[in-house]
């Protein structure tokens, strides 16, 4: 199913300050599903196709990486979907490029207020759903739950666990990271960078993980998820422009910031093998960092 779409994944060496970073571009996995996504709904389409569902339904914002990939791989694989959107008020405005997407490729979309879409992420809602849409394969919010934490373990290879010291990726739901954790070695590290601010990510994946080698920080969320500044954008724009590596203002552009910042501290040194996760979500990137600094 999968499988049979996927592109090998290649690894991107750079260099910062002397300091080596392999980055594995999951962003080229696939041009729809893209990054982590495809791993997040791997298992879950091939449950849903082994219990017999014909169609899915997900969560997700007006942005959401995971309804542009969800939409994608229903249409791909013959599923109807339904997408609940944060954000009630976006029902009668023109659809920007994700929402329009998911619509083209079959997606119907129920936009709910943000205190109903807050309350039916809850595992309660969830049952509840589940009884309103019982033809529905229902897909959390980012896709994380244990078949994608399976599917995200499979992003670290053999060699990948053998060859590098610390692994670093950004952190939304909690699943990619949770995957990666549990892929990983004695001697290796997991660090997460954060798109939100606070530290309810640690607890969240203290609930799925037993392991301890991990650690996820908040520092360079830019105060908030989705929320950027000039700093940000200008630091996706020279990476950019310096490595040939397309970047995401949402999630890959503040790791990637973080992992400089943290490098230009002494906090990550040329004594480290790095591995650095892509995690995709290039459909949600501004079009054009330079311009875009205007508009901050």
């Amino acid at each position: 199913m999968f499988e049979s779409i996927a592109h090998a994944i290649p690894e991107q060496t750079i260099q910062y300050q002397g300091v080596d970073l392999c980055i594995k571009r999951l962003d080229l996995v696939h041009p729809q599903i893209s990054g982590n996504k495809f791993y997040k709904l791997k298992y879950n389409f091939i449950e849903a196709q082994k219990l017999g569902f014909k169609q899915v339904l997900s969560f997700g914002g007006a942005y959401s990486n995971h309804i542009a990939a969800t939409a994608f791989a229903a249409h791909l694989f013959g599923f109807g979907s339904l997408g609940i959107i944060r954000g009630e008020e976006l029902q009668h405005q023109a659809r920007n490029p994700t929402l329009a997407s998911a619509e083209q490729f079959g997606m119907q979309l129920s936009f709910v207020t943000r205190q109903k879409y807050r309350e039916q992420k809850h595992v309660d809602a969830l049952a509840q759903l589940r009884q309103q849409y019982p033809e529905h394969y229902v897909i959390p919010e980012g896709g994380t739950n244990a078949l994608a934490i399976r599917g995200c373990r499979e992003i670290l290879s053999s060699e990948n666990q053998q060859n590098f010291d610390l692994i670093c990726c950004a952190v939304g739901t909690g699943g990619t990271i949770t995957g990666l954790i549990e892929a990983s070695e004695e001697h290796q590290h997991v660090l997460g960078f954060s798109a939100l601010k606070g530290n309810f990510l640690c607890d969240d994946v203290a609930q799925l993980t037993q392991k301890t080698n991990w650690s996820i920080s908040d520092e360079f969320c830019c105060g908030g998820y989705a929320k950027i500044t000039p700093e940000l954008l200008q630091f996706m724009h020279d990476f950019e422009q310096r490595f040939a590596i397309p970047l995401e203002q949402v999630y890959t552009a503040k790791m990637l910031r973080g992992i400089f910042s943290m490098i230009e501290r002494g906090q990550i040194t040329d004594h480290q093998r790095v591995l650095v996760i892509h995690t995709g979500g290039l459909q949600g990137r501004l079009k054009g960092s330079t311009e875009a600094l205007k508009s901050v």
